[in-house]
């Protein structure tokens, strides 16, 4: 598992986006993260862990045609 620093401003959808490529993964973060589920936008220097790509993937497919 690898982790993200944040910086200030980031949001949940812009670090999926960021690190992911996709800000549907930010519920995976999320669940990852719960310590900070009540935070909308980040101050500079919280250590988030991240999901596995693969755990990020599987996700992924699961979603409808038009959602991906």
């Amino acid at each position: 598992m690898t982790t993200y620093t944040t910086i200030q401003g980031d949001t949940w959808d812009m670090i999926a986006y960021k690190v992911f490529g996709d800000e549907t993964s930010m519920i995976q973060i999320m669940n990852l993260n719960l310590d900070y589920i009540d935070v909308s936008v980040f101050s500079a220097g919280t250590v988030l862990q991240m999901p596995d790509v693969t755990e990020v993937e599987e996700t992924a497919s699961d979603l409808p045609p038009w959602k991906v």
